[in-house]
């Protein structure tokens, strides 16, 4: 394993500092010069761009620190490739062209793979699934989509619940509104601008639903997720032809997986199997 053989060379670089350090020296002879060992060699970047706006997935701490499921996944996954994660706070709507722009060299940021992202961008394996539900006030009548005609509904701009949205909903009567970012409609709700959102089941729990402000308000219709519109789950998006490090971080996801960094990372933010179908 390369960590293993970083390891290494870290002991040794540490032994032969720790002998330089005994060899003292005699009152009657001149100490030789002697130059100092060479720190070990810092990894090499790997520049991940994150939306820090979509809890509890990616995050900010309250000293603006980027934290959450997926700065964990990829802080691990860059263990295994000895890479260092440097993140790039982006945007949603213009991830992809970021991308295309070698602004930075993944997003690792609950990106869906589909098939129209296929087009511009490729991505490893999946490393999360989870469904999309419709959120409003719990006292709305509803038996279908189109008992949300004339509301007002909140969406991520550029996401996959904009994608539903904007082919299911706005056909029923349903305002749609596309925002930058995700804790940008939460703040909408709450002031009475909208009347819901359409979010990942679970980012909706953590960032909204379970806080004060998302009080009186809940789930209505089925789990959505289908494959037009949601993909087969998410993973790393990187620019197309970029195949070693496709395949070095395939192999990561696969290593924490098995060597169980997965399931703990998961288990700190989620009581439920987040990797999915």
């Amino acid at each position: 394993m390369k960590s293993l053989f970083l390891s290494l060379t870290v002991v040794a670089v540490a032994t032969l500092a720790g002998c330089g350090k005994s060899d003292t020296t005699s009152n009657t002879a001149a100490a030789p010069a002697s130059t100092a060992p060479a720190a070990p060699a810092q990894r090499p970047e790997l520049k991940v761009a994150i939306d820090p706006t979509y809890e509890p997935f990616t995050f900010k701490t309250p000293d603006g620190k980027p934290t959450g499921f997926d700065v964990d996944i990829a802080e691990a996954l860059c263990a295994e490739i000895q890479r260092q994660c440097v993140y790039v706070e982006q945007v949603w709507d213009s991830m992809i062209p970021g991308l295309q722009a070698k602004k930075y060299d993944v997003i690792v940021s609950s990106m869906s793979i589909t098939e129209d992202r296929l087009k511009v961008v490729d991505f490893t394996d999946k490393y999360y699934n989870t469904p999309s539900r419709i959120v409003v006030k719990s006292d709305t009548p509803f038996t279908d989509i189109a008992s949300l005609k004339g509301k007002k509904i909140g969406v991520l701009k550029g996401s996959t619940q904009e994608k539903y949205a904007m082919g299911e909903l706005r056909p029923a009567g349903v305002s749609i509104v596309p925002y930058e970012a995700q804790d940008q409609v939460y703040l909408d709700i709450k002031s009475g601008r909208l009347d819901g959102t359409v979010a990942d089941s679970v980012e909706v729990t953590g960032g909204f639903l379970s806080k004060p402000e998302g009080q009186g308000y809940g789930f209505v219709g089925p789990v959505l997720n289908d494959v037009k519109y949601y993909g087969s789950g998410v993973g790393i998006a990187l620019r197309q032809g970029e195949t070693q490090l496709k395949d070095e971080l395939n192999a990561a996801i696969k290593a924490i997986r098995s060597n169980g960094t997965y399931d703990t990372v998961s288990k700190k933010y989620f009581d439920f199997d987040v990797y999915g179908d």
